[in-house]
């Protein structure tokens, strides 16, 4: 037998091993040194809008990542009960991405638009309010608590130093463009959907007299899933420039 040989010199057999692994490897990398990007194109993506980074922040600090993950697999049991499966673009803004390994609670990745502002707010004040049987602890302190903002240029600065294509304007106008989006009639809002399409623009916790991490948390969730037109998306390929 022609293998006899591997199967009874180990250093060999390992050394056989090594070199088709890098062989195979070498095949599977290589060709990624000779593509611009990865991640399909499509449209309707963006950067997140001021407030939606700081609710994603938020959302992070809090652990929610720990139970709800943001990835919809393409299996058809996933895509029946949450929509169509992840796009790898949906995420090339994350940093770092939060699709998540488990689901105690279910999957968010198109929870923008499904639940009004005052469902948020009911749940994550008392979650059993709305969903009887959850196990989500309560997060109260969240509409009692005024948004830190005042490092918001600073963190638009940074992801735009690491490619998140966020230009001069919106830089420069982070923190009036996050007080703008919980001030639905001002005009400094319609000049944020200018920079932002389709951010909700509403008075997210109910509260007028200030920008709270809840208005931050919730304008992240109805966002979530929201920006790509899946009626109009072709995966071959001829919607995604």
């Amino acid at each position: 037998m022609k293998h006899e040989i591997f199967e009874k010199n180990s250093i060999l057999l390992l050394v056989g091993i090594l070199l088709v692994v890098s062989i195979g490897g070498l095949f599977q990398i290589a060709p990624l040194f000779w593509v611009d990007s990865t991640i399909e194109k499509v449209k309707g993506m963006r950067p997140y809008s001021p407030l939606e980074l700081a609710g994603r922040d938020i959302y992070i600090r809090e652990g929610c990542y720990t139970c709800h993950s943001q990835m919809i697999r393409t299996l058809r049991d996933e895509v029946e009960r949450y929509g169509h499966y992840s796009l790898a673009a949906e995420s090339m803004y994350d940093h770092p991405f939060q699709w998540g390994s488990k689901r105690t609670g279910p999957d968010l990745a198109r929870v923008g638009g499904k639940y009004s502002d005052q469902w948020h707010v009911e749940h994550m004040t008392n979650p059993r309010a709305v969903v009887p049987e959850s196990i989500m602890p309560s997060y109260p302190w969240l509409r009692e608590r005024a948004l830190d903002t005042y490092n918001i240029t600073a963190k638009l600065t940074a992801l735009k130093t690491i490619g998140v294509p966020y230009d001069e304007a919106m830089v420069t106008n982070a923190a009036t463009d996050l007080a703008a989006q919980v001030q639905p009639d001002s005009k400094e809002a319609a000049e944020l959907l200018k920079r932002y399409p389709k951010a909700k623009v509403a008075d997210f916790d109910g509260d007028p007299s200030k920008v709270s991490e809840l208005d931050a948390v919730i304008a992240y969730l109805q966002m979530l899933g929201t920006l790509v037109d899946f009626a109009s998306f072709d995966a071959s390929g001829p919607n995604l420039r």
